[in-house]
Order: structure tokens, then sequence, then C-alpha cells
């Protein structure tokens, strides 16, 4: 069974929260909830939740400020957030869990049950990247946090060379020459990374244009990419690769 504690200072969102929670959440329990920062940190001394449903912004203060209370985070969080689409990339990066209100029941399921798998020792680190990255002058070269069976990594945007797709999984490499493999598509860091300087050259290759050193146009086209890796480009690709190529040397 899964305690989960509520805080939020909107007493319709806790409400619908826990309703769907009641409903759709299968061996979780709602043991609490708050409506502050004061009443939140009194509420997990109390009650030992194993998960926080938190809300951001409150009256007294933000989650951010009632994390600080703790020394040792020993419970799994998941934020509960309004922030504007732009300040969700920085939740994304961080690899921590939030949901949008107006509550998606959806949504709330996938984000509890991905909790289940939450390793907690690394939630402080994913925390304080996650408030580095929500600090509109390190938007240009964010952190990444990046998840493997057998650790956890932190990378800047600038530290990635290329990403290569291989069925469901990604693999990263990276400036320092590490070769990270994450269990997800390559599809969803496309979609993280294309404002940030990324391209799509291929349907298995996202590369950094800030690490292209030069296109070779023999066999269809490849990028050389920074430590020489050899990336092709799809026929579909290249005439734009080209002129952003072309933009890139202008600067």
């Amino acid at each position: 069974m899964l305690n989960v504690l509520i805080i939020d200072d909107e007493p319709h969102i806790r409400i619908t929260l826990k309703s769907l929670i009641k409903v759709a959440c299968r061996q979780v329990n709602v043991v609490g909830e708050a409506d502050s920062v004061e009443s939140g940190i009194k509420a997990i001394n109390t009650l030992k939740p194993d998960l926080v449903l938190l809300d951001i912004r409150m009256d007294d203060g933000t989650g951010f400020d009632l994390l600080e209370h703790f020394q040792h985070v020993d419970f799994k969080v998941i934020f509960i957030t309004a922030y504007e689409q732009h300040a969700l990339d920085a939740f994304r990066f961080s690899a921590v869990d939030y949901i949008l209100k107006p509550v998606n029941p959806e949504k709330l399921v996938e984000a509890i049950e991905r909790t289940r798998q939450m390793v907690i020792g690394s939630f402080q680190s994913q925390i304080n990247i996650l408030k580095e990255n929500l600090k509109p002058e390190n938007r240009a070269n964010r952190k990444i946090v990046l998840k493997t069976q057998e650790n956890i990594h932190f990378l800047s945007v600038s530290e990635i060379i290329c990403c290569e797709s291989d069925s469901n999984y990604t693999t990263f490499n990276t400036v320092s020459g590490e070769r990270i493999l994450i269990s997800r598509v390559l599809k969803d860091f496309d979609e993280m990374l294309t404002d940030y300087g990324f391209f799509r050259v291929h349907r298995s290759h996202l590369i950094n244009l800030r690490h292209i050193k030069r296109f070779e146009k023999l066999d269809g086209g490849y990028v050389i990419m920074t430590g020489d890796i050899r990336v092709p480009v799809s026929s579909r690709s290249k005439d734009k690769l080209l002129q952003l190529f072309e933009q890139i040397f202008e600067l």
C-alpha cells in the first residue's frame, strides 16, 4: 500500500485528487492533507507518507520551501503545478514528476505508477537541478537527468553530442566519450531538445548542432561530430540541415 499525503492550498484540488485516487489508483491510500507549507511540514512529520502530492505555489511559500525543511527527503514527490508551458520543460529535463492543474485523471494515475519505480536517493539532486533549470538565465544550457538501471547521470545540454535510437532505447554520446543507454524512445528526447539547438537528421539520429564539425556528401551524406562521430543524414533532412549549417557558420 502506498500512503499519500496531499498538500495544496486549493480545497477543490484536494477534493479532486482524493476522489480520483479512490476511484482509479489501486493500492494507494490518502493518509491526510494540508493546505500550506507550515501545515504540510507538520503533516509529513506526523504521518510519514510514502508519497507527497505537493503544490508548488501556496500562500505561505512554495513546495521547494517545504522540501528545504527536511535534511533528508525520505518520501517521494509529485508536484502539482499551473506553471506555463516554457517552465514545464524544466520539470521534464530534471526527470521530476508533475501533474498539471486542472488535474487529468490519466496523467495522475501514470505519475503515481511511475513513483513506484522512483529512486528516493537521487531526488534531492533532481530537485536542485530543477530549481536551477527554472531560472530564466539558465534556459540556454539546461541540465538533463538521465536514468539508467545502474546510475543517474546529470548532464548539461552542451555536453551532449548526439543521440542514437535503437528500438525502445536511446544512446547518448557525450563530450567525455561516455555512451549512456536510456530505456526511452528517441522521439521523447527529440521533443525535449529541439528548442535547444538539436536537429533530427535521421529517423535514428538526433544531433547537437553546436557539435557539428563538417558535412560529407559521400554515401548520401554524413555529418562529422565532435569526437569524429559519423552520423548519417536522411535525404529528407539534408536540405534543412544544410540551411542550418550555413547559418551556423555565418554567425
